[in-house]
């Protein structure tokens, strides 16, 4: 990349990205003694930049570009950092900058000059989270505390180190017309929301979340963009036409024009990782992402990021959200995939929130009285190349040969708690014992778990949808939107108001409910389930054999960890974990098939009286008596297969879990069938 003379070089510590010095290429790039404009507008017929602040305060025309089609340039001395300014087109009124850093007036204000080596970051000895390792913590800055800020954020990560988790996950910050919104009304990609802090308040936010070993994940939406505050078509085809998505126009990802798009939002994800440190990106439903193009969107997104991260010696992760079932998304592009690190698991919660509520409407229907959790636990994807009554027609693909720590579950989240009219969480839709075997359910299958924010201690007060459009048109289209998708969905009530100011006051977390004797003993659990996973190897996602048999009401899954050779280590012992399930309004005895020598021993229980309930518990599993095998027949671990009696059983509490453990000393290689 060649640089005027009137520009310093790119600074020490700068990043190259496919031969582009990663420092932004386009908005404001602040130098030693001037400032660097550059904007794509390829239908303009004249750009200048409007300075309103500081001693370069005035209108100053750009240039087009004699290398990059489309693009204007301009750099002005005595411009700094803390200016605000915004790109006239043809001579109209000044519009906020494509690649604003910061939006200090909001999203239809000027922009601000931001300086982004001026933040002293104190991180340097972060690497990142491997993907088996995460144990995600999704959250909502406005609504997690009182305060509603980065900073206020920061403060309660001490909290979340002592839960267990290892990362959080932030709803989408990029800038949004007013005060309250979920995020996904995000125009300005590259602002983080100023009312949460700013640019420097989501440093601060990340830098503290790494000193207390913390990872960060960050939810960013490339499928559309907001309706309020979004002038991006004002500077060039960013959009097209081709393609609709149920939240507005399709970005233009492979029509005429949509390179510069591309980089645009390719730019952003990177942006995010190397000046903001984030250590993944969750890609907001992906499959409203349209492009035909022979290199995908998302597999040159991949390509960028982990090459990104090789550079800065740091894991970077790809998480998709997705609801097409389609294993390709994490799978290698030598495999036909797009190479990303994550999706997530709908079909999981579903099957499970079907079976803890009986709910059965809209996509419930899919999964109540015909999912069983036992499906979710052998396989993420229960319709994988199978008939879905509420789509009607065959829906997924199998994800058989892909890790498990590929794919991401939940029992609560933003999109399956806040898409009901109420915004009603779990905890006031089932009574506790529920709540206790919805948290083990997560917490003890094979894949990685993401809470939401205040699941841990049942957190009753709603997350419901809220904005704050200044548009009396479109709020009333966004009432009358939302009313028709609960229709669809065959859920009844009348919706809280989204644009009510109380509607985002009652979504706030309950603090005081924390350790109250409401919510003290769920938290209990889930920090002694969390403390299960990082003591029990067996429990990472990916790292143990998972043998699943099970019915409607109960299932068995023994996580059991490979049979490993080492020649210093003559004993071959292997660990194992037995988890019980009982999904049934009454006590049941679950059948245990084992010729297995030895006990299982209980290490927890949801009917524990620590975490609310009966006590009723059986504390071992003794050892089945019968003949001795022959003495050519090797040891065997577990028989799951429905050949091999005999068959015992444990007497289980309703709507209950327990986990057992035992180690075994393998004579021969293969021991458990």
């Amino acid at each position: 990349m060649s640089y005027p003379a009137s520009m310093d070089m790119p600074r020490e510590g700068d990043v190259d990205v496919d031969g582009r010095s990663w420092q932004l290429h386009r908005g404001a790039t602040v130098h030693t003694h001037a400032v660097e404009f550059s904007v794509w507008a390829p239908t303009a017929t004249s750009m200048s930049v409007h300075i309103a602040t500081g001693d370069a305060a005035g209108d100053h025309p750009l240039a087009q570009s004699g290398t990059e089609r489309g693009v204007w340039t301009a750099t002005i001395a005595k411009a700094r950092a803390g200016d605000r300014y915004g790109f006239r087109i043809d001579d109209a009124d000044p519009l906020p900058d494509p690649i604003s850093r910061s939006q200090p007036d909001g999203v239809h204000g000027l922009s601000e000059i931001v300086d982004p080596t001026l933040f002293l970051w104190t991180d340097q000895a972060w690497h990142g989270v491997a993907m088996a390792d995460f144990v995600i913590y999704e959250l909502h800055v406005g609504t997690f505390t009182t305060e509603g800020t980065f900073e206020a954020a920061a403060a309660r990560l001490s909290d979340l180190v002592a839960l267990g988790v290892t990362a959080i996950e932030l709803m989408p910050v990029a800038s949004f017309p007013g005060r309250r919104n979920w995020g996904y009304d995000g125009v300005n990609y590259y602002a983080p929301q100023h009312s949460y802090g700013g640019t420097d308040g989501l440093k601060h936010l990340v830098n503290a979340a790494h000193a207390h070993g913390l990872g960060v994940v960050l939810d960013v939406v490339y499928n559309h963009v907001g309706p309020e505050g979004n002038y991006l078509g004002r500077f060039g085809p960013y959009f097209t036409d081709v393609y609709r998505t149920p939240w507005g126009p399709a970005v233009n990802y492979d029509g005429a024009g949509s390179d510069n798009v591309r980089r645009w939002a390719h730019d952003n994800a990177l942006y995010w990782i190397a000046e903001f440190h984030v250590d993944a990106l969750r890609l907001d439903a992906v499959q409203g992402i349209y492009d035909f193009g022979s290199l995908s969107f998302l597999e040159e997104l991949s390509d960028e990021v982990h090459d990104l991260g090789r550079q800065l010696g740091r894991k970077v992760q790809l998480i998709a959200e997705s609801d097409l079932n389609d294993p390709r998304l994490v799978r290698p592009p030598k495999e036909g995939g797009f190479g990303l690190d994550a999706q997530w698991a709908d079909d999981v919660h579903h099957t499970i929130h079907a079976a803890l509520t009986g709910e059965s409407h809209g996509y419930y229907q899919d999964f109540a009285g015909i999912a069983t959790v036992a499906d979710v636990y052998a396989e993420p994807f229960f319709y994988a190349r199978r008939y879905a009554p509420h789509r009607d027609r065959v829906h997924g693909r199998s994800p058989a040969g892909v890790p498990r720590q590929r794919f991401i579950a939940s029992i609560q989240n933003h999109d399956q708690t806040g898409n009901r009219p109420n915004g009603d969480r779990l905890a006031s839709l089932v009574p506790p014992d529920r709540q206790r075997l919805a948290a083990a359910l997560l917490l003890l299958s094979p894949y990685v778990p993401l809470l939401f924010m205040g699941e841990e201690y049942g957190e009753t007060a709603p997350f419901a949808y809220f904005i704050e459009h200044g548009d009396p048109t479109l709020i009333d289209a966004v009432r009358a939107g939302r009313q028709r998708e609960y229709d669809l969905l065959g859920i009844s009530g009348e919706q809280l108001d989204p644009q009510a100011e109380s509607t985002f006051l009652r979504c706030r977390l309950d603090w005081a409910r924390r350790e109250s004797p409401d919510g003290l003993p769920l938290l209990t659990l889930y920090r002694d389930l969390l403390a299960l996973r990082r003591e029990e190897p067996a429990l990472k996602p990916g790292a143990s054999e998972t043998h699943v048999q099970g019915a409607a009401e109960w299932f068995t899954a023994l996580r059991i960890m490979p049979l490993l050779y080492d020649i210093y280590d003559a004993s071959r012992s292997r660990r194992a974990l037995l988890c019980v399930f009982n999904l049934c309004s009454h006590a049941m005895n679950v059948p245990i098939r084992s010729d297995a020598i030895g006990a299982w021993k209980l290490r927890l229980s949801t009917e524990a009286t620590g975490y609310g309930g009966t006590g009723v518990m059986v504390h071992t599993i003794p050892a089945e008596q019968t003949a001795p095998p022959p003495s050519d027949a090797p040891k065997r671990l577990m028989d799951i297969a429905p050949k091999e009696p005999p068959i015992r059983t444990i007497r289980m509490p309703a709507w209950s879990a327990a986990v057992y453990t035992r180690d075994f000393d393998d004579e021969v290689s293969g021991g458990y069938a």
